[in-house]
This record gives C-alpha cells, structure tokens and sequence, in this order.
C-alpha cells in the first residue's frame, strides 16, 4: 500500500545516492517502540533510486495503523532527503507479515538482553526468578524456604520481593525493620538475617510501608519503576544466588525485570491441579520470548501426607510433571500439603529450617538446584566462604 509521501521536490545537488547509502541511513531510524532500527527489524524492505533524484523507500509496518508511522516517517525525511542528489523522498508503506512480525519482535528482544542497563546486582550473582502463572500456588513460600535453604548450606543469598501488591516475603522470613540507605553510596541497604553458616539480604516493600495490610494502588509504570529501584539503588552484597518472588501472571514488572536482568533464569511454581497448569505454560513462553532460561518446575501441594504415611491427591496428580514436559524443563520437585508450611511462614520460620514431609521435599529442591540445575556461578567465593564458616564454627567449638 502507499500514500505517496514523500517530500518537496528540490533541485539536484550532485549526483543521487547508491541503494547500498540510503540503506545504510536507514539503519539510524529506530523504530520508537521496539527499540531498534528498521533495516535490522526488516522493516525496511527495500530502496530504488532514479537519475532523477527520486528515492523510493519501502517500509512495512508491525501493523497499518502504527501510532508511531509519522515518528518513522519524519526520521526518514530527515535522512535520505538531507543527501546530495536527492530531489524528492517517497514512502511505500506495507505490513509485515506475522512471521515476519514474530521475528522482527524477537531480534527487538534480543537487543534489549544484550543491551541491559548496569544495576548493582554483582555478576558473578545466579538469579532466579521465581514465578507462576497465577496467584495461590505458594510461589511466595517457595521463594522463601528455597532462599533459606540455599543461606542455611553456607550461600549469600538475596531475597527481591517483586510482588509489589503482594509483598509477604518480610512476615515470611521472620524479617522486620527499615530500608535505609548509605550517606556515602546513595545506595539502599538491605535488611540482613544469619541463617545456618550463610545469610540473607532482603528487599521488600514491607520494609517502606506501615503494615502488611496497607493497599499499595499503583500502576504497571510505578510497580516497575519500584522494581527498577531493587535492582539499581540497593547495595546488594557478594551473593551467590538472588531470588525473586515474582507477581503472578506476565504483567509489566515481569517484562521489566526480563530486561533489567536478561540473564537471569526462571523457576515456574505451578500445583497439580490443571487451571494452574495451564497458565503456567504462558511464563515459560514469556520468558523465553525474552531469553531467559528456565531452569525447571516446582510443584507445590502436591499431595497431603498423614501422619502415618498415607498419602492423598487433593488437587489432583501429575500437574508438575505435565508442565515440565510441555515446556522442555526439568520437574525438580513435588512440595506435599504439609500444616507446618502455613505455620512456619505465619511465624517467620521457614519449614525448611524444621523437620518434615514438606522440610525434606524443599531440601531435595535445593541440593539438585546447588550441585546440577543451577550451581553458584563463583565456584571459588563459595568454597572460600563456606570454609570461612567452618573455621569460624569450630573457632566457637573449641572456644566453648
């Protein structure tokens, strides 16, 4: 399709300019949206120039009626009738195909991972998000006893609560006080807890607000403005690992986090029953769309097991496992229906610390996530500071 745009015909001023020159300015227009030029978008389809100076430039759109089709337009102008030789610029306009869309958002995605912005989480960190496709899964506890396993073995291990209209995180660790920051730095500091030979840095918006029960009304910009806030203003220690309780569902703060942390990984929380299953599979896309890897599935409430042993389906079976074929992940564990969940995250002591059916599957979670599916990156700090530990347990052994 075309509107015959073009600009006002002027006189010549030289000779006109090759094909391969004005592709080569094209490469400056941007397309506001996606973030990267046309001609790598394969937006710009192509450019014919006459011996009269006439430029035809051919551009296809993600859709016809593009908000954004005058922005294009007048970068355009502004390029290619700036040359010499030009007499006058026509724009063909065209619709991409939808593979050709697809891929053209993909290559926009792709330029954003390998284009993060620095934030003050460390390099050598693993970051895992932990996320769900809906709420009511127990992605919250999972984030928690798997932060507090991973601190108990020896590991420095951040906790971001991403859930910014659900933060639970501080109640659930048993962490109180206030965010304050460093006169110095400029930078916020986290909220510390000793846990077992490692320790936890945690930042939430339950450390900013008066109680777990205030109404945080805010939309998608500010949520992820809040967002940004954890991964650039907070002084994050030497960690090991980062965990993110993520919201539920793939909403701004979840694309937002995608693009601050491109190399963080997913851990998908869904429960056997197949609503939260389905839904799940929508995360997986999500983040692979954006390049993220996921490192595998934790199917919480699996089962409710008796004190005798006995074992009963509450919500079905096989949800975790399902999932985890569909989307090519590992099931890493089943988390059974245990009371001493609810009740160790009510009192600020996660179950994983405890004894149980529940203590034991989240313990299993963790040795495979520690030794196979997504080992500390720093192997060499690790070791360093779990011997730091040892000498200083068996310091206080033989003080004793």
């Amino acid at each position: 399709m075309s509107d015959g745009t073009s600009t006002t015909p002027g006189p010549p001023s030289g000779e006109p300019p090759t094909v391969e020159e004005v592709m080569g300015l094209l490469r400056g227009v941007v397309d506001p949206e996606l973030g990267s030029d046309i001609v790598e978008l394969g937006m710009a389809k192509g450019a014919t120039v006459g011996d009269d100076g006439l430029v035809d430039v051919t551009i296809a759109l993600t859709t016809s009626g593009c908000p954004l089709r005058a922005q294009i337009q007048r970068d355009v102008r502004a390029r290619i009738g700036g040359l010499p030789g030009v007499t006058k610029v026509h724009i063909t306009w065209s619709e991409l195909t939808p593979d050709e869309k697809a891929a053209a958002m993909a290559k926009a995605r792709w330029n954003v991972a390998q284009d993060a912005p620095d934030t003050m989480v460390p390099a050598t960190c693993r970051v895992l998000m932990v996320a769900s496709g809906k709420g009511g899964v127990g992605k919250s506890s999972v984030t928690v006893n798997l932060a507090a396993a991973l601190a108990d073995r020896g590991f420095a291990v951040g906790v971001m609560d991403a859930d910014i209209w659900g933060f639970s995180v501080p109640r659930m660790l048993g962490v109180e006080g206030r965010l304050g920051g460093s006169p110095e730095s400029g930078k916020i500091t986290p909220i510390t807890k000793q846990v077992g030979a490692g320790h936890l840095e945690v930042v939430s918006m339950g450390f900013l607000v008066e109680g777990e029960e205030t109404a945080l009304m805010w939309r998608g910009l500010i949520l992820n403005r809040a967002v940004q806030h954890f991964c650039e203003d907070v002084a994050w220690g030497d960690l090991d690992y980062l965990l993110i309780d993520m919201p539920p569902g793939t909403g701004d703060v979840q694309m937002g986090l995608a693009k601050m942390l491109p190399r963080a990984e997913m851990l998908i929380v869904t429960t056997p029953a197949l609503a939260a299953q389905k839904v799940a599979v929508r995360v997986a896309h999500m983040g692979r769309n954006n390049y993220l890897r996921i490192v595998g599935v934790v199917e919480n409430m699996s089962a409710y097991v008796t004190p005798d042993g006995e074992s009963h389906e509450l919500f079905g079976a096989g949800g975790g496992s399902d999932l985890a074929e569909r989307i090519g992940a590992p099931l890493l564990g089943s988390i059974p229906i245990d009371a001493a969940v609810a009740a160790g995250g009510d009192a600020g002591k996660p179950v994983v610390l405890g004894e149980g059916p529940a203590a034991d599957a989240y313990r299993s979670i963790v040795e495979l996530l520690a030794t196979e599916a997504a080992p500390p990156l720093d192997m060499e700090g690790c070791s360093a500071r779990l011997l730091a530990a040892a000498e200083a347990a068996l310091d206080a052994a033989d003080a004793g």
